[in-house]
């Protein structure tokens, strides 16, 4: 794709509600289904991809007229463990109970494809301040998506809400089973869509 001509507030708009990674992309689906059980756990492996896409997103901006194209995806993948690597520090020091829920799937962020989707048609082809907007963007899609599942999947299935008793009781273990996971994002996607053609219709009328 060319340079974009987004304004900032579009770009960052894009990726939590146009492109959202979980919604409408349907991308890095092992995680908003391993993960989001708890909105603590969509919570703190949201924030830790936003810091890996916005750093990734900049630093491949930054130095792409310095990356030959025969070396450039081993470039991203470099660039996401150097800084999965510094999140990953972080939460281990930081908040550690919640790390050893998921620190499997922290380690993982490399290996998802939002991100170096973004960094092979955004921030290798944009100034480095669109691509810290569309890595923003991206990554608040990426954190809503997974508090958004985490707090259903949560209430329906443990009764609670960042580990405090709501209900009183468990209404419907399933929710907690990763099939629930693939059952709640399908119903969001058909939600996404369902708005999407809504607005569109309005607009036309």
């Amino acid at each position: 794709m060319p340079a974009t001509t987004k304004t900032n507030p579009q770009l960052l708009f894009n990726g939590i509600l146009g492109e959202n990674p979980i919604f409408r992309l349907a991308l890095s689906m092992c995680p908003a289904v391993g993960i989001s059980t708890t909105v603590m756990n969509g919570l703190l492996l949201g924030i830790a991809v936003l810091f890996v896409q916005v750093f990734s997103s900049c630093t491949i901006a930054a130095i792409k007229n310095h990356i030959h194209p025969r070396i450039r995806i081993p470039t991203y993948t470099l660039t996401i463990a150097t800084w999965v690597t510094v999140i990953d520090l972080v939460l281990a020091a930081y908040v550690p109970e919640a790390y050893k829920q998921m620190g499997i799937f922290v380690k993982l962020i490399v290996a998802f494809a939002i991100i170096t989707m973004r960094l092979e048609t955004f921030a290798c082809k944009n100034s480095v301040n669109a691509s810290f907007w569309d890595g923003l963007g991206m990554g608040l899609g990426f954190l809503f998506g997974m508090m958004a599942l985490g707090f259903v999947r949560e209430l329906l299935g443990m009764g609670t809400l960042f580990g405090y008793d709501i209900l009183g009781f468990r209404p419907l273990l399933f929710f907690i089973l990763p099939v629930a996971g693939f059952f709640c994002v399908g119903f969001m996607m058909a939600m996404f869509n369902y708005i999407e053609l809504a607005v569109n219709r309005k607009k036309r009328g």
